[in-house]
Formats: C-alpha cells, structure tokens, sequence
C-alpha cells in the first residue's frame, strides 16, 4: 500500500504524521484491496482542511474531505469518516458474495 502526507502552508508533527500513518495502517483490518492512500493537510483562512484520498482495487475511490479550527479535531474526524466508509464498503462487498436462493438445497420432508 502506497501512503503520502503532503502539508501545504503548515507544518505537520511528527507525532501528527504517526497518527494519521497509524490510523491508515487499521484500514487493512476491513480486508480491502487498498492499493494508495492520499493525504492532503492544508491551512485554510478558518481553520485547517484536511482530505483522505482512498483508492481500492475494483472499486471507486474513497474520498473524505474534513474542515475544523482544530488540526488534531480535523484528523480525528477524518479518520472517522473513513473508518465508517470502509467498513460500509466491507460489508456491502461481504453482503454481495452470499449465495443465491439456487445454492440452498431443498429439505425432503
């Protein structure tokens, strides 16, 4: 899996960078082909933008777009955003692959 942090007008932590790699690391739990992950910091006039591009195989992107005053909030939430999406995804992906009303076999009474 490909990650890059990119800051623009700001500079990120090393502890902040450690946390947003971490959080991307708990991703693989939902057994997604995850092949690059974008992160994009940015210093808005209000506040601190931040965006998780996402991209799976077989799949469309997932994109998380999060705006806070807070830099540590906006991650958090983010993460958080994402987190939900991809296990969504997970189990929309599981739900599809059950078997069909074919496969049952039939009871002889």
């Amino acid at each position: 899996m490909n990650v890059q942090v990119h800051a623009k007008d700001l500079t990120l932590q090393a502890n902040t960078k450690a946390h947003i790699e971490s959080a991307i690391e708990s991703f693989t739990k939902y057994s997604l082909e995850i092949t690059s992950v974008n992160v994009h910091v940015q210093a808005e006039k209000k506040g601190v933008s931040i965006e998780f591009d996402i991209h799976i195989a077989h799949a469309e992107p997932v994109i998380i777009n999060q705006t806070d005053d807070n830099l540590d909030a906006a991650i958090d939430l983010a993460i958080d955003r994402a987190t939900k999406a991809l296990r969504r995804l997970h189990d929309k992906t599981i739900s599809h692959k059950s078997g069909s009303v074919k496969d049952l076999e039939t009871l002889d009474a």
